[in-house]
């Protein structure tokens, strides 16, 4: 069987007249599946009967998550998702929206995942505490922005920004990773803009130049966190001995090609990476970059690593802009849900778990 949502639009050209219809049927298609919310085949209306009987012969279908549970803030500005796939495996999507004061609509930002888990170990993030468990196809990571696509589009909302910060290294996963991205910017397909989409990566070096060359205008967000590699290589087990340097190289060689601007995320951890000496080290290191810094004070649930109190916080966020370094400090959405990577895919095994033993 093969997910629709995995065929291109110049490969669904070809689909269609393979099956004896004519090429406008592609077009036609492609609208239902991704703007009409179709749940399986027989949803597909907008396309005669014949034509959806010879794509199900030819063992087509559509829909390769369902959602297994829902959780929302108290300001119903942050909804997170677990979906099922059809191996049992469950992956988290959430939907973080801010609202604007220039359009009537909130910016609608969908974290979408990339693995079953993650094989990068870092050790304050909950997703790389439960292992690697395998990649996802290019169609189950378009499923997780079509949910939250069908569920803004009850509200008359649509999705404006795409995130690939939630489960797993997306960059490990490259080849689903950039189909995934190619079907949600078509303008026959899904249709957002690529300067909306982010990926961010804790740092695969020749992926992030293979990236460079794929003529995409996303962002690129690299998980920094420390300034050194003492500090890094603590964090991240997997980290290279000079990965901070191969890091700066290569987000430069990355401007240089694409003119696309780095976001550096840097985990704010009590005790670890917090302290201003280590900010001056980090404002001294990004000086002239141009990059801009991403601070994100740790959740505190993940592995045991808590979060620097809030003036320590505003402190390391007021030293990097005495360097020159432009930074900002991410506006917290969802933790009463356990919004962090992997927390509400930990927390509902825990129970499975648990009532199967019960």
């Amino acid at each position: 069987m093969t997910d629709l949502y995995r065929v291109l639009p110049e490969e669904m050209d070809k689909l269609v007249t393979e099956i004896g219809q004519p090429r406008y049927r592609a077009d036609q298609l492609l609208h239902a599946l991704y703007h009409e919310s179709p749940r399986d085949m027989s949803d597909l209306r907008q396309i005669p009967a014949a034509m959806r009987d010879a794509l199900v012969a030819a063992g087509y279908t559509i829909g390769s998550a369902n959602e297994a549970h829902r959780v929302a803030s108290e300001d119903m500005q942050t909804t997170k998702l677990l979906l099922k796939y059809g191996d049992g495996t469950m992956i988290e999507t959430v939907l973080m929206q801010y609202p604007s004061k220039t359009k009537i609509h909130p910016r609608s930002t969908v974290c979408v995942s990339t693995q079953v888990g993650c094989a990068m170990g870092c050790v304050f993030c909950a997703t790389g505490q439960m292992g690697f468990k395998r990649n996802l196809q290019a169609e189950e990571i378009v499923a997780q922005v079509l949910h939250f696509a069908r569920v803004l589009r009850e509200r008359e909302e649509h999705v404006t920004n795409l995130v690939f910060m939630g489960m797993g290294e997306p960059l490990a996963n490259y080849t689903e990773t950039i189909r995934a991205v190619r079907l949600l910017t078509h303008a026959r397909a899904f249709g957002l803009g690529q300067r909306s989409i982010t990926i961010s990566t804790v740092g695969v070096i020749p992926l992030i130049d293979r990236l460079a060359d794929e003529q995409l205008q996303i962002g690129l967000a690299i998980s920094l966190h420390a300034p050194n590699d003492k500090i890094r290589r603590r964090l991240v087990p997997t980290a290279g001995p000079h990965s901070v340097e191969d890091l700066f190289l290569a987000s430069k060689r990355y401007f240089k090609k694409t003119g696309r601007r780095i976001t550096f995320e840097y985990a704010l951890i009590d005790g670890i990476n917090d302290s201003p000496e280590v900010a001056a080290e980090l404002a001294q290191l990004l000086k002239g970059n141009g990059a801009h810094v991403n601070l994100i004070p740790v959740n505190s649930t993940a592995g045991g690593f808590q979060r620097p109190k809030r003036q320590l916080v505003h402190e390391f966020q007021r030293i990097l802009r005495k360097g020159g370094v432009n930074c900002t400090v991410r506006v917290e959405k969802g933790s009463e849900i356990s919004a962090a990577c992997g927390q509400l895919r930990t927390d509902m095994v825990k129970k499975i778990t648990n009532s199967n033993i019960d």
